[in-house]
């Protein structure tokens, strides 16, 4: 009998429950009341429970009909964002939008990217996978991502379509106690290769027999960007850093800036959007990627 419980049957239920009586919920539902009590006691009749006390004047919720009203609720509202999803998706929207960001990427940007994306398409689901290099591009190529946020790997194949977003500052940075902190002047290759340099891996094999920035043959790989901010923190070795990243650090002394030969004062990392030329964004996409661009 459980299985011929129907939607109409909560949704009356849940109307009886909020409108104070039978006679009030059939006003809103627009039937009459002999119908709303009998839709309501074949409820009770294949549940097998009584959900109202009927002995007063008014109807009130037995025990077990409190208990039941928020599962009632939910599969309701269930049903709703359901339908919703279903005309959206009817209408040209994504089901969900998946977007793979590189890690050097501001945050801030990011977060009022994905606000402005659940405000204005609640029903499309955002799936984030925060990555570096390779990690960024695969996804995308693999299709298990819409968009992708590439900027540490500026790898565009030609499955890609790529649009510019943003150019990046990018600072070489040791801790204070560093040995090369104490150095003036722009630190020559020779004595960089002394020490440790803190470079970004990649997951992927994108990059397989490629270095990007690095200039000392000793490396620490760290595939983590909060861990290669922490190293350098702790003089663990030098790096390079998007500035937006290390500006606080900078500002209160933690870290310092250096200037290493080969490396000009004044670097940027040029941050796209890549998407795949045979599934291009949809509606959700492009707002997303409009409100990446500012």
């Amino acid at each position: 009998m459980l299985d011929a419980v129907t939607l109409d049957q909560l949704r009356t239920f849940i109307a009886a429950v909020d409108e104070g009586s039978f006679s009030a919920a059939g006003r809103k539902l627009r039937r009459a009341q002999s119908v709303v009590s009998q839709t309501l006691a074949n409820l009770e009749a294949q549940l097998g429970i009584k959900l109202f006390d009927r002995s007063a004047r008014y109807p009130r919720l037995t025990e077990e009909g409190r208990s039941l009203l928020p599962d009632a609720r939910a599969v309701a509202d269930n049903i709703d964002g359901f339908k919703a999803r279903a005309h959206a998706m009817r209408e040209g929207l994504e089901p969900e939008l998946a977007v793979a960001v590189d890690v050097m990427y501001p945050m801030e940007a990011l977060t009022k990217a994905a606000a402005h994306s659940r405000k204005t398409y609640p029903h499309t689901p955002l799936r984030l996978y925060v990555e570096a290099m390779g990690g960024v591009i695969k996804p995308v190529l693999d299709r298990d991502c819409s968009i992708g946020i590439i900027g540490s790997l500026p790898l565009v194949t030609d499955e890609l379509q790529s649009e510019p977003l943003v150019d990046l500052a990018f600072v070489t940075t040791v801790s204070p106690s560093h040995p090369l902190a104490a150095r003036r002047g722009v630190i020559p290759v020779s004595a960089l290769a002394k020490h440790v340099q803190l470079v970004l891996s990649d997951r992927t094999v994108l990059t397989q027999g490629r270095d990007f920035g690095v200039l000392s043959p000793l490396t620490w790989r760290l595939a983590d960007l909060g861990a290669k901010l922490a190293f350098l923190r702790a003089g663990l070795g030098w790096g390079h850093m998007p500035l937006h990243m290390v500006k606080a650090d900078l500002d209160e002394g933690t870290l310092t800036k250096i200037r290493v030969e080969g490396v000009a004062r004044d670097v940027l990392m040029a941050m796209r959007v890549v998407f795949r030329k045979d599934a291009p964004p949809g509606p959700a996409g492009r707002a997303f990627i409009a409100q990446l661009k500012g």
